[in-house]
């Protein structure tokens, strides 16, 4: 893969662009660790942003995590990739490769032409014949050097980006990670419980529900049974008649 980047420079105009994310015990170490790699095949360190907990009284930071941009030079770009893997546990690496090789022609091209006819207007000035064609001519060569300055601004800009690879590295804590493992168990336990209790409920108000709906009928068939009872024992006292003594 080296080889290949080194050829398409000699041709192309290519920039370079990664994103590493790692996990270790401790960020704070391995941030350093990335720094140095940076600095050692030559670049350096764009940005750098820390957040989570400090490190503790052991020196490691938990729950912790460093995001830095680091810029190495594009010949040095997979050995970058290489040795930036190697620190922690490596969880995912996404490359980049966009060609801006007619892009850095045209602003070439752009530049070149606004030098040139800054150049004539400058000629111009110096066989204006009135004021007026002076203050014209004028006008228009600053005019021209403020589209140049842009022009000028944006050819650096690309040479930047396509001479430095930029490889962004996240490095999380790994104690955070099996925080929040255990957590998420904790929580499926809580839920499981949670659900046994509604059905618990759901099948108490089921229940509630049948016997309210059968219990007007029960007090009917209570009712209707007791008055038959009364019945009966009324009919067998009559048919026994009155006792002879």
């Amino acid at each position: 893969m080296f080889q290949a980047a080194g050829l398409l420079l000699a041709s192309q105009s290519i920039i370079y662009t990664a994103d590493i994310t790692s996990s270790s015990r401790d960020v704070t170490t391995a941030a350093a660790g990335a720094t140095g790699i940076a600095q050692r095949l030559g670049g350096y360190v764009a940005a750098e942003q820390a957040s989570g907990a400090a490190a503790d009284a052991g020196g490691v930071s938990s729950g912790a995590t460093v995001s830095l941009t680091l810029k190495v030079p594009v010949a040095q770009y997979q050995t970058a990739l290489r040795e930036l893997s190697s620190i922690g546990r490596r969880l995912s690496l996404d490359q980049r490769a966009t060609d801006v090789t007619q892009q850095v022609a045209d602003v070439t091209s752009r530049v070149t032409s606004q030098q040139a006819a800054i150049a004539q207007l400058r000629v111009l000035l110096r066989h204006a014949g009135t004021v007026g064609d002076l203050l014209s001519v004028q006008d228009q060569i600053s005019a021209d050097e403020s589209a140049l300055e842009a022009l000028q601004a944006q050819q650096r800009s690309l040479s930047r980006q396509t001479t430095y690879a930029t490889v962004s590295v996240l490095l999380v804590s790994q104690r955070a990670h099996i925080f929040r493992h255990r957590k998420k168990s904790s929580a499926g336990f809580v839920t499981g419980l949670s659900r046994g209790w509604h059905a618990f409920t759901a099948a108490v108000s089921w229940l509630a529900t049948a016997l309210g709906a059968v219990l007007p009928f029960a007090v009917i068939l209570v009712a209707a049974a007791a008055l038959g009872y009364g019945f009966r024992r009324r009919k067998q006292r009559r048919q026994a008649g009155p006792t002879v003594t």
